[in-house]
């Protein structure tokens, strides 16, 4: 068995001022600690050091380093694993992307969905709604368990 996270528990779960802080913090060492495998992507990863460095989203932002060491540490569980795309990973991407009309803000939720289903990943822990969209995830809100 298998699951995924998407950026922003990565980022509530650095954040102590988010209002799900406590949650994604514990999801975050549950699932990289568990006996599932804990699947992240590229795209997930380097979103979350865009988005928890930048001064534009947090008054104090991490610095790069600190958010380099939070996903060493990460990638560093063992049970945990990076998704990368395969063959036939375009002709999957691309079928998403044509069927939800994908454009703007949804194109890299729409690469994370087809990622996921090529790897067989079923579960997506995320508080982003759009992912719903996707009848073969199971979409949980680490805010509501």
């Amino acid at each position: 068995m298998s699951c995924s996270l998407d950026v922003n528990i990565l980022v509530y779960a650095s954040h102590p001022e988010s209002p799900v802080h406590k949650e994604a913090r514990c999801l975050l060492d549950e699932l990289s600690g568990g006996p599932e495998l804990l699947c992240l992507s590229w795209p997930t990863l380097s979103g979350y050091l865009r988005l928890i460095t930048s001064t534009r989203v947090f008054p104090r932002p991490l610095t790069p380093e600190e958010a380099a060491t939070n996903v060493s540490a990460l990638l560093h569980r063992p049970r945990t694993r990076v998704l990368v795309e395969e063959d036939g990973f375009w002709e999957i991407y691309r079928g998403l992307l044509t069927r939800e009309r994908a454009r703007g803000d949804l194109v890299p939720d729409v690469h994370l969905a087809a990622l996921l289903r090529q790897h067989g990943v079923k579960t997506l822990y995320t508080r982003d709604r759009d992912f719903r969209r996707f009848e073969f995830l199971e979409v949980v809100d680490p805010g509501s368990r």
